[in-house]
């Protein structure tokens, strides 16, 4: 008696399904850059810091969809991976296997996580920087912690120098690398990198005393808030 042959099953609907949850990051990315945006130019006209702060919630509450996504395209990711590799004896309910799965997931999960959120760690860092250079002060209520202060000092020292590394002169479009944390003119180091993968070859940080030896332009962000800064400093000088 011959064994029973493993159903076929086609996954071109799931992967197809799979794509366009994908797309609908780039969706959360832009509201995150709005909010972003909104909260700078609410300090940047001298509103109050409450009016401010207002825009936490919302950018936790985007951290929030953009962290379900994720778990829920990592479970179905996961699922398929499995049927593919281990095809059972019956057609599965797959949309069973990829709820039980994002369920486990989800009930790993900590409100406090979000806060972790590389695009919300960006907006805190954009808003301390921003009132930094408006010579604002924090808000005596805020109760920071020490690792706060220390990466509140770590982020100022890398945006003190207006100066790009590559062209040493003034920066005017920055972008900030997220992995050493350094900042340069965004075509200089675009440009920087491709010539290097022409030669296949990595691209160090070309600032002095930085040991990061591959930088990608994957990693590159826009520098919203020196950018503001620079811009302030140039209507001063008019």
């Amino acid at each position: 008696m011959q064994g029973r042959t493993a159903p076929l099953i086609s996954f071109t609907p799931v992967d197809n399904s799979l794509s366009s949850l994908k797309n609908c990051q780039a969706y959360i990315n832009t509201g995150m850059e709005i909010a972003t945006n909104v909260a700078l130019d609410l300090l940047e006209t001298g509103c109050d810091t409450v009016d401010v702060e207002s825009m936490e919630p919302v950018m936790l509450e985007y951290a929030a969809m953009d962290r379900d996504l994720n778990q829920y395209i990592h479970a179905a990711e996961e699922i398929v991976r499995k049927l593919k590799r281990d095809p059972p004896e019956r057609v599965p309910d797959l949309l069973a296997l990829v709820k039980e799965r994002y369920s486990e997931l989800q009930s790993k999960n900590a409100q406090a996580d979000l806060k972790k959120n590389d695009r919300f760690v960006q907006f805190k860092e954009q808003l301390r920087e921003m009132r930094r250079q408006m010579g604002v002060s924090q808000d005596e209520t805020t109760e920071e912690t020490f690792e706060d202060v220390d990466e509140e000092i770590t982020v100022t020292q890398s945006q003190l120098n207006l100066i790009c590394p590559i062209t040493q002169v003034k920066m005017t479009n920055p972008v900030k690398n997220k992995v050493c944390g350094h900042t340069y003119q965004k075509d200089a180091i675009e440009n920087m990198i491709q010539n290097s993968q022409l030669k296949k070859k990595k691209t160090r940080c070309p600032k002095i005393g930085c040991d990061h030896a591959d930088i990608k332009i994957a990693d590159l962000i826009p520098d919203i808030a020196l950018k503001r800064a620079i811009d302030i400093q140039n209507k001063q000088k008019k």
